[in-house]
């Protein structure tokens, strides 16, 4: 699976891009047949903690999935995003093996 990781006005360090690809890769045990993904990180521009935003964006055969979450650091929203992303996989998997 081809990963691409754009961070929206800053430079996210390699640290953070090897995560976002380590848990990723990860989904492939969900569903065998992920074409690519696209992770955007941004920084929201309100006072609160919560402001780094992860929004991932994965093609698969025949549909894409998409998750969007926000939390006070870009690991935890890279979690959550990918927890989503699994929850859709399983379902979208569950599917095709009832047709």
């Amino acid at each position: 699976m081809e990963v691409e990781v754009r961070s929206v006005h800053f430079t996210a360090d390699v640290k953070l891009i090897n995560f976002i690809n380590d848990k990723l890769k990860k989904l492939e045990q969900f569903h065998d047949n992920i074409i690519n993904s696209e992770v955007f990180l941004r920084l929201d521009n309100n006072n609160e903690l919560t402001n780094k935003i992860t929004e991932i964006r994965m093609n698969i055969p025949g549909t894409e999935l998409f998750a969007k979450k926000q939390c006070k650091s870009f690991e935890e929203a890279t979690d959550e995003a990918v927890e989503a992303l699994r929850r859709q996989l399983r379902k979208r998997k569950g599917k095709l093996n009832q047709v």
